[in-house]
């Protein structure tokens, strides 16, 4: 294929289009690997860097005396790709190839993906093949754990299987003209998390898995490194961080600008506060304290991205075996605390309170944190009671206030999402079930291993976060529970 620009009769050489490459044969597909920070592999500049698509490595440049040249030359590796434009060019001749069966490697590098793509990926159950012959479902796919970051991996897994807020990330143009103030380093959040969603969705991966590493750059950076690669993290306080971060990002405030992540996951409660006299003083003092207005209770309107769940405390006593007693609690009794009836008591270092807490208005998808670890001033213990929850069919409406209930049509709730936390609190390791609403069967994912499980097997484990959605009118029970 020639194709060849002219300026007055003469061939113009700053605009050297295509000739029909004769090393295109060299290219090495099974090296290319676009998950890792684009940065020249010699300079560590990220300026105008380009991928040899013969060895896989990045080089700046391709001018002469670049290291893209240089390389060009002293190898023989001749084919390469701007990682910015997403042009090919053919060193060390210096020109333009532009040849439509390079296109699988532009897309591996950009997915992009339309409209109609997106409305249908929760009605496909198509298995897409890598190119090294191993096949994945798009959405179910391992993410690398590069040394202590399996916490981030389960909780954005977790977020990449929510429809509403995959299919606003799946599309650029729904973020990419978010005005925010110079030298804001946020945004960067939301671009390296809306990459990362169309890695995991896309169709036509060269490797059935992912690497998060430019994600959790981003992570490490817009964290002032509170959340680290290298060191095992907190799930909890990763995605209360995370979703927080996502939606002020997005241009969202507390109260009155909402964004993607306020209409999936916000929800309203009352809570109701009482202050309690000081244990210590004589009967007689309560009593006359209980009449003052500091000691009447007060309500305040609050919203929440999650909802804790704390668990009755671990027995410590040993069966007729020796053997330490796992202790079981269903998911209504820890949800007892969010029925307006309800009080639990919070000690301040001066103050006693009593709380109560009535939910107003539940999210379309709903997130349950299960409080397994609680900190004292010497170390942090860890609560094994086993959850039992059902895995769909979880009714809602006795939490809401009564003149809410009539408002609210849907309040029925299935287990989208489970993300488990096995071994020792400061050790242990991350793993996650999630649906896949394709063909709704469940999937384990750890790290990079994918395997299917029985969704009975699911409420075995120790659930730390789960996320639940909604049913809408229409919606009746797709899984294979």
């Amino acid at each position: 294929m020639f194709l060849i620009t002219a300026k007055n009769g003469r061939m113009d050489s700053e605009d050297r289009r295509s000739r029909h490459c004769p090393y295109l044969d060299t290219i090495n597909r099974s090296v290319l690997d676009f998950d890792f920070e684009k940065l020249c592999s010699i300079s560590l500049s990220h300026i105008n860097a380009y991928a040899c698509l013969v060895c896989g490595k990045y080089f700046q440049g391709r001018g002469l005396k670049s290291h893209a040249y240089i390389h060009s030359v002293q190898f023989s590796h001749h084919v390469f790709l701007n990682l910015h434009t997403l042009k090919f060019y053919c060193l060390p001749d210096n020109y333009e190839i532009i040849d439509s069966s390079l296109e699988d490697i532009t897309y591996v590098l950009k997915p992009t993906f339309t409209k109609q793509q997106i409305a249908n990926l929760d009605k496909q159950a198509k298995l897409s093949r890598a190119y090294d012959g191993t096949t994945y479902l798009p959405g179910i796919v391992g993410l690398n754990n590069i040394k202590a970051n399996d916490y981030a991996n389960a909780v954005l897994q977790a977020l990449s299987n929510v429809p509403p807020l995959r299919n606003y990330f799946l599309e650029e143009d729904n973020y990419k003209n978010i005005k925010r103030p110079p030298g804001d380093i946020m945004f960067l959040l939301v671009q390296r998390f809306g990459e990362l969603m169309r890695k995991l969705w896309n169709p036509r991966n060269f490797k059935a898995h992912v690497s998060p590493h430019e994600m959790l750059q981003a992570v490490v950076l817009c964290s002032k490194k509170t959340f680290q690669i290298t060191k095992q993290g907190d799930g909890v306080d990763f995605l209360s961080w995370f979703l927080n971060a996502l939606h002020s990002a997005l241009g969202g405030t507390k109260k009155k600008k909402k964004t993607i992540v306020t209409d999936v996951f916000q929800g309203s409660m009352r809570i109701f506060t009482k202050k309690l006299p000081h244990p210590d003083l004589p009967a007689e003092e309560k009593e006359q304290l209980l009449h003052n207005d500091e000691y009447q209770e007060t309500m305040v309107e609050s919203t929440f991205m999650y909802l804790t769940l704390d668990l009755p405390t671990a027995p410590l006593y040993k069966d007729e075996k020796e053997q330490l007693i796992i202790p079981q609690v269903p998911l209504f009794n820890i949800l007892a605390k969010f029925n307006g009836i309800t009080e639990k008591e919070y000690k301040t270092y001066k103050e006693n309170f009593l709380k109560r807490f009535q939910l107003t208005k539940l999210p379309p998808y709903l997130i349950f944190c299960i409080k397994r670890f609680t900190k004292n001033n010497f170390f942090v213990e860890k609560n094994p009671t086993i959850v039992n929850f059902p895995i769909t069919n979880v009714d809602l409406r006795e939490y809401l206030s009564e003149e809410v209930q009539a408002v609210h049509k849907n309040t029925t709730y299935d287990l989208i999402a489970n993300i488990v936390h096995d071994g020792k609190p400061s050790e242990g390791s991350y793993r996650i079930h999630v649906l896949h609403h394709g063909t709704g069967k469940w999937y384990e994912l750890q790290d990079l291993q994918v395997t299917d499980i029985l969704p009975q097997m699911i409420t075995l484990s120790e659930a730390y976060i789960q996320i639940w959605k909604r049913r809408d009118n229409d919606e009746t029970n797709q899984q294979g529970a």
